[in-house]
């Protein structure tokens, strides 16, 4: 089969993350028409997550082409740039406090962004209650779309946004997602500062870190007067049953943590003990590195489907540049095959290069050694939901 033009083309975005909606975006800015398939059943079925910091090289890059980094601007909290890193005995290692105007990686909530990119979607792109099964049909298509609820539907391109655990993935590459040694706990804080004052001023406006070498904190500031917690350990990935636990045994969790955490500071011990409500058990996976594929002509993928790393700043930044190339090579290539080829030849090399340089990265997160936080081209060693 002959690879059709985009303009003719039926494209398939899988994942309505924000890497998958603004991919959706772009296209629709440059003519093309796409449907977004999600799992979900509506935009707010669960919660979206913590707070994101978008960059200027790159998640910016994506609103730009977007048309919406300055409605993104309205949103951000510039403020959230704010970092402190302590010891675990609570003393202030490092403070980072931006400055008027600085606005290189301003913070926004996860669903504040996925709002904004929804919002900027015609009517009907969006198609929710649509879980991916599984993917048939010839490798030069069409390819057909099988979904949970029995139906399937026939595409010219599959775009996998759909996270760690792809369902499209399978369809171009055998990778499985492999459990890290790290996992994070989650931790939700509401009202912070009539509620929980001591933690409202130890965290600031932005994130909060510590660390000795086995486990770590790290607070983050969110809008609506929230903070959200991570609880750091390396430990195995079923630590809270082989505990004899579940995870809405919120009262014996704490109890175990606050033995783990025997030796830190009370102040920040308060990170573990004073929560709202159950913890969410967050492990980390990653893909190996480098991951790449044979090129398809009907399937691709971008960001976390793509290449999954540790979770130190660079997640939703880098499936938005993707999304935000894949968009522009499509709305200028002769053929769909001609496009994808010119977005792989410029995003496989780029994710191979950050995940091996990030491989074993979770190890930072509970590093007791100051980072470098002086130098911009640094990576930020600190978690980001992405």
């Amino acid at each position: 089969m002959t690879s059709p033009a985009p303009r003719h083309t039926r494209i398939s975005v899988i994942g309505a993350g924000p890497g998958g909606l603004t991919c959706a975006r772009i296209l629709q800015r440059h003519g093309l028409a796409a449907t977004v398939y999600d799992r979900d059943a509506g935009p707010d079925t669960r919660d979206q997550g913590g707070t994101l910091d978008l960059r200027v090289d790159d998640g910016q890059v994506a609103l730009r082409e977007a048309g919406l980094l300055e409605a993104f601007f309205d949103l951000a909290r510039p403020e959230g740039q704010e970092m402190r890193q302590m010891n675990p005995d609570g003393r202030l290692l490092f403070h980072h406090v931006p400055g008027d105007g600085e606005l290189f990686k301003p913070e926004i909530d996860r669903g504040r962004l996925r709002t904004l990119l929804l919002d900027s979607l015609q009517p009907g792109t969006v198609q929710w209650g649509r879980a991916l099964t599984t993917i048939s049909g010839p490798a030069d298509g069409p390819r057909l779309l099988h979904f949970a609820d029995g139906t399937t539907v026939e595409t010219d391109l599959v775009i996998g946004a759909d996270g760690a655990f792809s369902r499209v993935r399978p369809a171009v590459s055998p990778a499985v997602p492999h459990y890290s040694g790290v996992s994070f706990l989650e931790a939700w804080f509401s009202d912070v500062d009539q509620r929980h004052p001591d933690i409202a001023d130890l965290v600031g406006q932005g994130g909060a870190a510590a660390a000795d070498g086995e486990r770590g904190l790290f607070a983050q500031r969110n809008s609506g007067d929230h903070i959200r917690v991570y609880i750091i350990q390396r430990t195995p990935a079923d630590w809270i049953t082989q505990n004899g636990l579940t995870i809405d045994d919120t009262d014996a969790i704490r109890a175990l943590l606050l033995k783990q955490y025997a030796h830190w500071s009370p102040s920040l011990r308060r990170l573990i003990s004073d929560n709202d409500g159950p913890y969410v058990d967050r492990p980390i996976h990653t893909l190996p590195a480098p991951h790449t594929w044979a090129h398809n002509p009907t399937v691709t993928l971008l960001g976390d489907a793509a290449h999954l790393m540790p979770p130190l700043g660079v997640g939703v930044n880098l499936a938005m540049l993707d999304a935000a190339e894949l968009a522009l090579a499509l709305a200028g290539a002769p053929t769909i095959d001609d496009a994808i080829r010119a977005y792989e030849h410029t995003m496989l090399p780029r994710s191979t290069e950050m995940a091996q340089l990030l491989e074993g990265g979770t190890e930072h997160l509970l590093s007791d050694e100051l980072p470098d936080f002086a130098r911009d081209d640094d990576l930020q060693t600190l978690p980001r939901r992405s």
